[in-house]
Parts: C-alpha cells; sequence; structure tokens
C-alpha cells in the first residue's frame, strides 16, 4: 500500500449513511423500525443438570455397595437377600437414568433419536438384549451359588 492523504470525505459520507436521522425530538421512528431485533431463546438449554444426576449417582452406588459386599465377604444367610435388594435398587437407579436421559434428547448408540422416523438396526437391539440378559444371569448366578 502507498502512503498518502486519506479520503476522509468518503469516510464521512459512508458514517452518514449508516446513522439513523435525528429530528428535534429525537430519532426518526422510521429508523427505529427498521433495526432488527436480536431473537433470544426462551427455553432452557436441554442437559442433565447436577440436582437431577446426583440421585441417581447415590443410588447406583449405594446399590452397587449392596450387591458387592454381601457377595464379596459372605456375611451370613441374609447376605443373598441384600444382595438382590442391592442388584434392584441398582437396576431402579439405571433405569432413572436412562429416561431422565432420554427426557433431554440423549439416545443410546446405534439407535435412532426419538421422532425422526427411522427403524433402529436389529443387530444392535439383539446386542442390548444379550448383553443385558448376560448380565442378569450373571448376577443371579453368583447370587444362587452364596445359598
Amino acid at each position: 500500500m502507498e502512503a498518502g492523504p486519506r479520503d476522509t470525505e468518503r469516510e464521512h459520507r459512508d458514517a452518514d449513511e449508516t446513522a439513523p436521522a435525528l429530528n428535534p425530538d429525537g430519532p426518526d421512528e422510521q429508523a427505529m423500525l427498521t433495526d432488527e431485533v436480536e431473537v433470544v431463546e426462551l427455553r432452557p438449554q436441554r442437559r442433565l443438570r447436577i440436582w437431577q444426576l446426583a440421585p441417581i449417582v447415590g443410588l447406583g452406588a449405594l446399590g452397587s455397595l449392596m450387591f458387592a459386599f454381601p457377595l464379596a465377604f459372605g456375611t451370613g444367610d441374609g447376605g443373598a437377600v441384600v444382595a438382590m435388594l442391592g442388584l434392584l435398587i441398582s437396576c431402579c437407579a439405571a433405569g432413572w437414568g436412562v429416561m431422565a436421559a432420554s427426557r433431554v434428547g440423549h439416545t443410546w448408540p446405534g439407535l435412532p433419536g426419538r421422532g425422526t422416523g427411522d427403524r433402529p438396526d436389529w443387530r444392535v437391539l439383539v446386542l442390548y438384549v444379550g448383553v443385558a440378559a448376560l448380565l442378569v444371569a450373571l448376577a443371579v448366578w453368583r447370587v444362587a451359588r452364596l445359598r
């Protein structure tokens, strides 16, 4: 770029064109009406908050401990009952977590979102059912060995 005098008249004209017209009473009403209004989203973001996650995590931890300690230390005849109760609490916490996540828009990996109209892949469904059945079978087998 060459150094030279600045074109101040052009800059002044550009500033006058973009500035709103002023009357003795204030800004021109037409200039005020042509300004665009910024639209702000009023709905909160769809996220899981800490107050939603804390009871789910707490119940899951409590149920896991109730399930694990009787199985690990073999605390007598009541161990199987406490372990099954812990498993039940853990499963309830997991279901509660899944419901809370689905309400904010999360989906299981490999499955389509709610309302998209897409069909889930049958292989993913078989995988989920197989893993759940395996976990239940292992838990029941472990508790049955306590007796």
